[in-house]
Formats: structure tokens, C-alpha cells, sequence
């Protein structure tokens, strides 16, 4: 019992890495109906911009408290993570935004290999390393609970719940839902359209690179490979649990973290991309729309 709760703890940690990753997939879809394929290599770009940060910081200061540290690495990856979504958002997006639907695709895939590609040459092919930066663990009842775990579930409800107000509670909230409706009667509205996407595509570059900080901190490594494998199964997430719902893309990214766990725990781990993803087929075929999800009324 004590090996299942340990793996359900494990899970509940790697879900919610997956979760905020696919919150920036659920927004951005639920507003202009697109997948920006690049999300998984903003959230690498996040984790990569943290680990400099750090080593700067690092360098040029003796000591720096835990908390101070994590605070700046996560407020500067989201500071560039968000120029460099809102970049690509201007540049290559919005102009095909009325184009045939696989346009936008192909631009979205070839800004995620141009991206990967980027921090590749400029990095070097090989993992990057940094000294544990939370060490300490806790031992509940013979579960090993470490402090990097629940800072990682801390940040997580807390940006989940934020997040949550601001679409629901917030003008721009009610901007973003307008836009999600119907693009042409909101900018009737007087609602600046242009501006409101941009600000999503900024809010999930911001999501991306707190779990790409998080990452780091929790494994200790990072690739520019990191962004292919999270930012396929945060996309799974976001599906399983409703794509264009919030707390669908959460609960997708626990879900997948929880089969991960388990998958690896009690069968074998070669095969646990496997099982995530039968789950999805079998959700699919039974609820087409995911767990959460409305299904798409299509507009006359």
C-alpha cells in the first residue's frame, strides 16, 4: 500500500507539470481554434533560460536563498518564454489566421523545429546539468514526500486557480471567451481582437516556462530534446481531458502523470508512452469531445 500511495504521490508530481503545459494548448485553441505545436519547445526554451539564470546567479553571488532563486529563474524564463511566443504569434500565425486550417499547422511544427533546432546550435546537443537545488525530504508514515514535490503542486493549484479567474472573473476573461465564440461579433463589439490573442499566446508562454523551471528543478537536467516528449503528452492531456477546458487540461495532465506512475511501477517502464496513449483512444472513442470538453456546436 505504502509502494501505491509513494507511486501516486510520484504521478501527482508529473501531472502537474503536464498540466500547465497544456493549459497553454487548451487557451490558445479555445480562442482561435489552433495548435501551436511550438508549446512544447517554449516550455524546453523556459526550462534552458532558468538553468542560465541560475548560473548566473550562481557566479555572481556566493549564496542565494532557494525561494529568491527559484522566483527570478521563473519570472525571467516567463519574461522571454512570452517575447518569443508573442514574436512568433505576430509573425508567422496571424498572417495565415483566415488561411486554410493545415497552413497554420505547418508554420506551428516548423517554428517548433526551428526553435529546437536554435537553442541545439547555441547550447550544444549534449544534457545540462545544475547542483540539486532542494534536497530536503520528508517521510509521512513511510512515504517519501520531498520539498521539490510540493513546491511543484503548490505552484501548480495556485497558477490553476489564478488562471481560473482570470478567464471567468476578469475583462479579459470575458474578451477572450467573446473571442472564443465568435471573433467577427467580438471585434463588432469593440473588443481588439489582434490584442487578445496576443495576450493568450503570452499567458501559456508564461505557463510553459514556470513548468519548464519547475522541470529543472526537479530532475536536475534539461536537453534541447526536453520539448518534444512533455509537449506531445501536455497536447494528449489537454485532449483527454477537454480540449478549450481549463480544469480539463489539469485533470488530462494528472491523468497522464497517474498511468505514467502506475505503468512504470507495476508493469514496465518501455512501455508506459504506450498506455497514456491507449487511455486517450479509449476516452476518444467513447467521448469524443475528452472528459470536460464541450462538444463543438459548428456555426451557419
Amino acid at each position: 500500500m505504502q509502494y501505491f500511495v509513494q507511486q501516486m504521490v510520484n504521478g501527482l508530481t508529473l501531472g502537474s507539470i503536464y498540466g500547465l503545459i497544456a493549459i497553454g494548448y487548451t487557451m490558445v485553441y479555445g480562442i482561435i481554434g489552433m495548435i501551436n505545436f511550438a508549446h512544447g519547445d517554449i516550455f524546453m526554451l523556459g526550462a534552458f533560460v532558468a538553468l542560465i539564470v541560475f548560473l548566473i546567479l550562481t557566479a555572481m553571488f556566493y549564496s542565494v536563498p532557494v525561494v529568491v532563486a527559484l522566483l527570478i529563474m521563473m519570472v525571467v524564463a516567463m519574461l522571454m518564454t512570452s517575447l518569443y511566443n508573442w514574436t512568433i504569434e505576430k509573425v508567422a500565425y496571424r498572417p495565415l489566421r483566415g488561411s486554410f486550417r493545415l497552413a497554420p499547422l505547418i508554420t506551428a511544427i516548423g517554428m517548433s523545429i526551428a526553435l529546437s533546432n536554435f537553442v541545439q546550435v547555441t547550447q550544444g546537443p549534449r544534457n545540462k546539468p545544475i547542483p540539486p537545488m532542494v534536497s530536503t525530504v520528508y517521510n509521512v508514515g513511510g512515504i517519501s514526500i520531498s520539498l521539490k514535490q510540493i513546491i511543484i503542486v503548490i505552484v501548480t493549484v495556485s497558477l490553476l486557480a489564478l488562471f481560473w479567474y482570470l478567464v471567468n472573473k476578469t475583462s479579459l476573461g470575458r474578451a477572450q471567451r467573446a473571442c472564443e465564440q465568435d471573433r467577427k461579433m467580438a471585434a463588432l463589439l469593440g473588443i481588439d481582437v489582434d490584442r487578445t490573442i496576443s495576450i493568450t499566446f503570452i499567458m501559456g508562454a508564461a505557463l510553459a516556462a514556470v513548468a519548464g523551471t519547475l522541470f529543472l528543478m526537479y530532475y536536475g537536467v534539461v536537453a534541447f530534446s526536453d520539448g518534444f516528449v512533455p509537449g506531445v503528452k501536455a497536447f494528449t492531456a489537454a485532449v483527454l481531458g477537454g480540449i478549450g477546458s481549463l480544469p480539463g487540461a489539469m485533470l488530462g495532465g494528472l491523468m497522464i502523470g497517474f498511468i505514467e506512475s502506475m505503468w512504470s511501477a507495476y508493469f514496465s517502464i518501455d512501455y508506459k508512452d504506450v498506455a497514456a496513449f491507449s487511455i486517450l483512444a479509449i476516452v476518444l472513442i467513447f467521448l469524443p469531445s475528452g472528459i470536460l470538453g464541450r462538444p463543438e456546436v459548428e456555426k451557419v
